[in-house]
């Protein structure tokens, strides 16, 4: 009897065993195909925002609503600046800066904070309009920017700002931002070119 139970065990011991080689032969192919399809998908990212339904980016191509977001929030970040806010100002824009165009970019934030720092000249944008392509990687921003010294109003120019960005993988980053010089109208060097143009890609207005 014990010779038969103890064979009875042994087999229940080795069908045990050859059960779990196959599931480890079995788990090792699944994962093994899950890393190839993995490889050979485009990444995506799944952003949960302030909207209506969920946004989604992806390595494949940037989507018009993700660059309509990006730029609205970089308008407000670029464009809206107190002289008790240039160096946050300063820091929160160069994060969104691409490397290289980082240190042409910091260059004219430097001057600008320079320039604001300490005095009592501060400036805010109401934006009216957006355009953007997602095909050439631009966006435009049309309205009114306001300058005012200490609580009165100085100024209050209609302006048209471009974006230039770079999209790699999943990641959207600023190049170039500037002034757009309508057609006709004097560029800062005096001349007047024959149709729309960007100001200094570098320049920040």
């Amino acid at each position: 009897m014990e010779v038969g139970f103890s064979q009875a065990q042994a087999q229940r011991v080795l069908k045990q065993r050859n059960m779990l080689v196959l599931t480890t032969i079995g788990l090792s192919v699944v994962a093994l195909f899950s890393l190839i399809a993995a490889a050979s998908r485009d990444r995506e990212v799944v952003l949960q925002p302030v909207l209506s339904r969920p946004l989604e980016i992806s390595s494949n191509g940037l989507s018009k609503e993700y660059l309509e977001l990006v730029t609205r929030d970089a308008t407000v970040l670029m464009l809206n600046r107190t002289p008790q806010s240039v160096d946050y100002w300063m820091g929160e824009v160069l994060k969104i800066v691409h490397p290289s165009a980082y240190g042409r970019m910091k260059g004219e934030l430097i001057k600008i904070a320079n320039d604001q720092r300490g005095s009592s000249v501060a400036q805010y944008f109401t934006m009216e309009g957006m355009q953007v392509n997602p095909e050439d990687l631009t966006s435009q921003v049309t309205g009114v920017l306001h300058t005012m010294v200490g609580r009165q109003e100085v100024a209050s120019l209609k302006r048209t700002f471009q974006f230039q960005w770079t999209y790699t993988g999943v990641e959207l980053r600023l190049i170039g931002f500037g002034a757009v010089v309508p057609a006709g109208e004097k560029s800062k060097d005096g001349s007047a070119g024959p149709a729309a143009s960007v100001s200094d890609e570098g320049q920040v207005q």
